[in-house]
């Protein structure tokens, strides 16, 4: 399955699959609103899986994000991958 990014203002739907085949296109359109909004929400409710790629991809912007003072919400029941990165990291700091 093929990833599918529903853009709506600052509020950023993924469907599908993330990996390294398409992580440079969400990257871009994850790029793009960021430049525009102060503060982004990324639904990962419908996110099947996702690869080391896509998960890097995440936590790049999530750091992005904290440097720059934006705001970068990650909602839904998505990947166990993407919980397991984030909460490894909490429990570093």
């Amino acid at each position: 399955m093929d990833l599918n990014i529903i853009s709506c203002n600052n509020f950023i739907k993924l469907k599908g699959v993330l990996n390294k085949n398409n992580v440079g296109i969400f990257q871009a359109e994850l790029l793009k609103a960021y430049k525009k909004y102060n503060a982004l929400t990324i639904s990962i409710e419908e996110l099947q899986t996702v690869d080391r790629f896509g998960v890097n991809a995440l936590a790049d912007f999530h750091t992005k994000s904290l440097r720059d003072n934006k705001e970068l919400s990650i909602v839904g029941l998505g990947c166990k991958a993407l919980y397991e990165h984030f909460k490894a990291n909490e429990a570093m700091a």
